[in-house]
């Protein structure tokens, strides 16, 4: 089956910055899931699995633009320190989780104060040029109940 609108890829990755250094791999665990054109996986790389097919390798790099966007100025914030409590001790360079009205976020840890932090809301990996390998694993129509809730669903149903 060719990969395209409505269909389930399951797929092994491996991730890695431009000094080659791997940032991430699932190979030897799992498959990562997603449902093409639901845009559940950054723009480049759904674009790169269009037409594909199960049992396909590839390998394709992205600049910042089609992959985690540029790193935009004005992305800093200050937080007290108590709503970070549970992230244990704080360093710079750190990504934490936190509340917020648009729900849960991530950031990078600028600089760590008595009784604030100053963090990046921009995405960890915005800015950076990024290496994809990809085992194309398997490819399946999605359920009537993935297309509407917009992503994939693992082994067993519903799973998030």
């Amino acid at each position: 089956m060719e990969i395209d609108t409505n269909c389930v890829v399951a797929f092994h990755y491996e991730l890695r910055d431009s000094s080659g250094s791997v940032l991430e791999s699932n190979f030897g665990e799992t498959p990562t899931l997603y449902l093409h054109g639901a845009n559940n996986i950054i723009p480049g790389l759904e674009k790169a699995f269009s037409k594909r097919q199960a049992g396909d390798d590839f390998e394709i790099t992205l600049p910042p633009e089609q992959a985690y966007g540029v790193v935009q100025e004005g992305k800093q914030q200050r937080i007290p320190a108590k709503y970070l409590k549970h992230e244990g001790k704080l360093r710079a360079g750190q990504i934490v989780r936190f509340n917020t009205d648009q729900g849960s976020r991530s950031a990078t840890v600028v600089k760590v104060g008595k009784f604030s932090v100053d963090v990046d809301t921009n995405h960890p990996l915005a800015g950076k040029t990024l290496t994809f390998t990809i085992h194309i694993d398997s490819v399946r129509a999605a359920t009537a109940e993935e297309r509407e809730h917009g992503h994939a669903h693992g082994e067993g149903g519903h799973q998030h």
